[in-house]
Parts: C-alpha cells; sequence; structure tokens
C-alpha cells in the first residue's frame, strides 16, 4: 500500500472531504429528475419485455423480450437498487427511494445485501480475512490465501459465480468458508436462510412459475426468456463488479497494515483497493456508474451519477499525492482479472516461474 505520512493522510482526507462536501451542497432537484427517469426507464424496459415474451416464438421478438427484460434488470439493480439501498437519494424523503427499505429485484434480501456490502464491504474494503466480497470465498486472488488444490478449479467456479450471480450473493452471508472450518454452525444461520428462501423462493416463482403460467400455451418459450434475462444481467453484473475490484493492480490489504483507523487511510484504501474502467455514458449508466468504482468507495452516498463530474478532482489529488488511478477500457480491465483468477489457480511455484511480476499483484 502507498505509504503516506499522518500529515499528509489528513490533508489527503480534507481534500477528499471538500469534494464530497461540494457535491452534497449542490444534490437536489437534478438528481431527483435524474432517478426518477431511470425508475420510469427501467419500467418501460420490463413492461415490454413481459409483453413481448408471450411472441417469442418469433426469432427476432424472442430476441428483443430477453433483451429488453434483461436491461431492466440491470438497470434495477445497478443504478437503482445498489444506489439506493447506499442511501444515495434518502435525502428525497420518498418512502419508495430509501435505503433501509428498498426491496431490489434480486435473490438477495435487502437487509442482507446492506449488512455484508454496505457495512462489511465498504467498510474492510479488501482487508484479507475481514472483507468477505474479496473473492467471494472462492476465488484465491492474492499470496495471502495459501494455495490448495482446490483453487486448480477456480477458474470452474468463477464462471459457475457469473453464471449464478445473484444466487452467489444472496447466499453470501451463509459464510460458506466458516461454516467448513467449523467456526459456526448452519443452526447460526437459520434466521438469515429462513429470510433467503423466503426472497428466493419469490424471486424464481415470479419468473420461472408465475409469468410462464399466465402465458401458458408458450410457457416453455417465456420460461426460457426470462431464464435468458437473469443470465444477462448475472454475467454483466459480475463483470462490472470483479472489474471493480479484482483487476491485478487493485491492491490487498492485512489487517495490521490498518491498524491506524483514521478517515485518511480509510480513503487511501478505498483509492488504491478499486479499480474503474472507461466507456459511454450508457456504459456508466448501465454498470450503476460502478464503472468509477474508485468514485464510489470513496463517496458511498454521493448519487452515483455525479461521478463522472468528480472524477477528473479525485485524479487530480492521487496525483497530488502519488497515488496510482486504476483505470482503463473495459476490455483492458476484465482480462487482468481473468489473468489473475487463471494465475493465482496455480501452484506458487509455478505461478512465480510462469510469471514472477504477479508476487508483488
Amino acid at each position: 500500500m502507498k505509504q503516506l505520512t499522518p500529515e499528509q493522510l489528513d490533508n489527503l482526507e480534507q481534500d477528499l472531504n471538500a469534494i464530497r462536501d461540494e457535491v452534497l451542497a449542490d444534490v437536489g432537484d437534478r438528481d431527483a429528475r435524474y432517478i426518477r427517469r431511470i425508475i420510469r426507464l427501467h419500467r418501460g424496459l420490463e413492461v415490454g419485455g413481459r409483453a413481448l415474451m408471450p411472441l417469442g416464438f418469433i426469432p427476432p421478438v424472442f430476441a428483443a423480450a430477453v433483451a429488453s427484460l434483461g436491461l431492466s434488470k440491470i438497470i434495477e439493480n445497478m443504478e437503482i437498487g445498489h444506489n439506493v439501498m447506499h442511501g444515495q437519494y434518502d435525502w428525497m424523503n420518498d418512502p419508495a427511494l430509501h435505503s433501509q427499505t428498498y426491496e431490489w429485484d434480486n435473490t438477495c434480501t435487502g437487509d442482507s445485501w446492506r449488512r455484508t456490502h454496505n457495512y462489511e464491504h465498504h467498510t474492510f474494503t479488501n482487508i484479507i480475512g475481514k472483507d468477505r466480497d474479496y473473492g467471494y470465498a472462492l476465488l484465491r486472488l492474492s499470496d495471502d490465501e495459501k494455495w490448495k488444490p482446490a483453487h486448480s478449479l477456480q477458474f470452474i467456479n468463477y464462471v459457475l459465480l457469473s453464471v449464478f450471480f445473484q444466487w452467489g450473493v444472496g447466499l453470501h452471508e451463509l459464510e460458506f468458508d466458516r461454516l467448513r472450518r467449523g467456526e459456526i454452525k448452519i443452526s447460526d444461520k437459520k434466521q438469515f436462510l429462513k429470510e433467503f428462501f423466503r426472497k428466493g423462493g419469490r424471486q424464481a416463482f415470479k419468473d420461472y412459475v408465475f409469468f410462464p403460467i399466465v402465458t401458458l400455451p408458450v410457457a416453455p418459450v417465456v420460461l426460457a426468456g426470462n431464464v435468458g434475462a437473469n443470465l444477462i444481467r448475472n454475467l454483466w453484473a459480475s463483470s462490472v463488479i470483479f472489474c471493480g475490484h479484482f483487476t491485478q493492480d487493485a491492491e490487498t490489504f492485512t489487517e495490521e497494515e490498518c491498524d491506524n483507523g483514521s478517515k485518511g487511510q480509510w480513503y487511501l484504501r478505498q483509492l488504491t483497493g478499486s479499480s474503474n474502467f472507461t466507456g459511454s455514458k450508457l456504459m456508466h449508466m448501465l454498470s450503476g456508474h460502478l464503472s468509477h468504482q474508485i468514485e464510489h468507495h470513496v463517496f458511498p452516498d454521493i448519487p452515483a451519477h455525479r461521478y463522472r463530474e468528480i472524477s477528473p478532482k479525485v485524479q487530480a489529488v492521487c496525483k497530488k499525492y502519488g497515488i496510482h488511478y486504476n483505470t482503463g477500457s473495459f476490455a483492458r480491465q476484465y482480462g487482468t482479472v481473468v489473468k489473475r483468477i487463471v494465475q493465482y489457480s496455480l501452484p506458487d511455484r509455478l505461478r512465480l516461474k510462469l510469471a514472477p511480476q504477479t508476487q508483488a499483484a
């Protein structure tokens, strides 16, 4: 991790706080209009996709229906649900857009997401042993975890996690790794499992039972379309999230490195442990503006559509303190994610022989 003096950390905190304060002072009608416009777009795409799906026996209509429904799920999860649950729109005092009550179109319950993501991940970002989002207990991505033979199959685990991403996220709080080590018992997760099966069951019933049944003559087509829409959402969401956290330049941290609990050090971890990717306005919106993961980790409660505007200011702060601002094209960043997953699936001796530079990854 980049080493800054206590004075520099204090100055870093002040510089980033100033950016945050400037944005929050300007938050208002413009932001309210934006999120309401996005909600209308999401609803229009969902209605359009659902309405077209029964005509999916016509191949071009099927493709359009799946794309429309898939995009609606992406927008609801990424640009609406994720950002609303971070409290970005609490100031609107709209019960439908409040962080503590919003429930999204996902098998993961809102309460579970707020616990594992908003608190654990954003507080302990990339701290090995404390941030369970790092590798999702399935992927070895640094030397901090000892190689085991099972890691040789981790690319398969990565593909499966991507395909079934909403279910993986939904079950994340089960803490498979701790169950496997015997640190907790399945009975300790009784309440969580009750909530998960209730929410997951509703989601599965909606997409895989209700909508196919109400279009019974073409139920197989509608079922296939709904599966396809969920797959599109899962693959895109997982790719965006992996590009924001698991690129080769995204740093990890030990608990000892983070003993200094200052806000300046927390800011430094967010800056060096996160990754951005470039793209069009549409790509930024479809990513929930997590294409600016660095800005999101630094300012999780600022309306995400503002991240593009403040990115040059954050980059200037990084340049001032000699901090690497990790960004690149989506293809480049995604390529480094895959490379990192493959490299760390190898035994250390073989990995270092093939690519010794990953020792510092």
